[in-house]
Order: structure tokens, then sequence, then C-alpha cells
């Protein structure tokens, strides 16, 4: 029986994509606690500012980080949604997935 999931596969892929890079890891790190600028994460990760905006590109297009913009600064924090969307993916495969025993491989 093939199972259909009805998530959107770009955003799942993109998600994805977007934490397979230690850098932008770290960023989403730094935003647990709160929203940051960029000029904060900058600082706090030293990487120059086109780098972080290369990443934080990455994340947007990812949904897993929105904007806020305040005068001439822009405010990141963590669009906890999409982070549910991913959870849900990988939810289904423990639901529809039996857990089963490692096998030992034969020489």
């Amino acid at each position: 029986m093939q199972k259909t999931f009805s998530l959107p596969s770009t955003l799942v892929v993109a998600g994805f994509h977007a934490l397979s890079d230690p850098l932008r890891v770290q960023v989403l790190d730094l935003l647990r606690d709160q929203e940051l600028c960029v000029c904060d994460l900058t600082e706090a990760l030293g990487v120059s500012q086109s780098k972080l905006s290369f990443h934080l590109k990455a994340l947007k297009e990812a949904q897993l980080v929105q904007t806020r913009h305040e005068g001439r600064w822009i405010y990141y924090s963590l669009n906890l949604s999409q982070f549910a969307v991913l959870e849900q993916y990988l939810a289904e495969f423990r639901r529809f997935s039996p857990i089963l025993p490692a096998r030992a491989c034969r020489e």
C-alpha cells in the first residue's frame, strides 16, 4: 500500500535542505529564545553580513524564519508553524513504519 502525504513537498525539501548547513542551524539556535537583527547575528556568529544574508535567505525561503522590519533594520525570528510541518512529516514515518530490530549483515 502506497502512502500519499498532503504536506507540500517543496517546503519539506527546502526545510530539510536549510537544516543541513551547520551555520543555519547555529542561526536557528540563536533565534530560539529571541528575535535578532542581522547585526546581532553577525556579531554572535563571527561571519560577514554578506555570508549571513545568503544563509538567512535559505532559511526564509524554507519558511523556517520570519522577518519584521523596524526602521532600517530587519529582525528575524523562528516560524514555529514550519517546524511543525517538518515534525509532522517525520511523524508519518514513525506512525506507518514498523520498527524492526537491527539485522546483522552476513559476510
